[in-house]
């Protein structure tokens, strides 16, 4: 029994040492898209600080790339969970969104800073400056409530949200 485990613990050692030649493709784009959410609409700069500091890393083309990123398996829940947050909202796409997407997406980051669901808590263990305070949040929130109503003054309902 003892000579299985050392066999099985040799084993694990040398797939962890093989995963490490296989690295994930990382998330850095250095070319703008041009459909950044600040290139469609006025945003403040503590609401963009705090995009920068807290959302890019996961909701945009470029994660700045940190040192667990590159051990294995690690770095390929990192880069599926990066991929799974620039699926449901990408700021550097942000603009290439129908109107009605925009005016969802808004209302979802109310919602989660909101509610405290973003950024994850997962994300704020490694990086305790991405924690956001009281203030950061209402700033946030009261800019996409805002962004919604100028949405809602200047086009029909009826492009913004789906017909029930």
């Amino acid at each position: 029994m003892k000579k299985k485990l050392k066999y099985l613990a040799w084993i694990l050692l040398a797939a962890l040492v093989i995963s490490q030649f296989f690295q994930p493709a990382m998330n850095v784009h250095p070319a703008l898209s041009g459909h950044r959410l600040t290139d469609a609409y006025k945003v403040p700069e503590n609401v963009t600080d705090v995009f920068t500091t807290s959302c890019y890393d996961c909701h945009s083309n470029n994660t700045r790339p940190m040192f667990y990123m590159r051990i294995q398996p690690l770095g390929w829940w990192v880069m599926d969970h990066v991929n799974e947050g620039k699926e449901e909202l990408n700021f550097d796409e942000f603009g290439s969104y129908s109107l009605r997407r925009q005016y969802r997406k808004l209302e979802e980051i109310a919602d989660e800073v909101n509610e405290d669901e973003m950024p994850l808590t997962s994300y704020t263990l490694i990086h305790g400056d991405a924690k956001l305070t009281d203030a950061q949040k209402s700033a946030v929130v009261e800019w996409a409530n805002a962004l919604r109503d100028t949405l809602e003054a200047h086009y029909p309902m009826d492009s913004l949200v789906r017909p029930k």
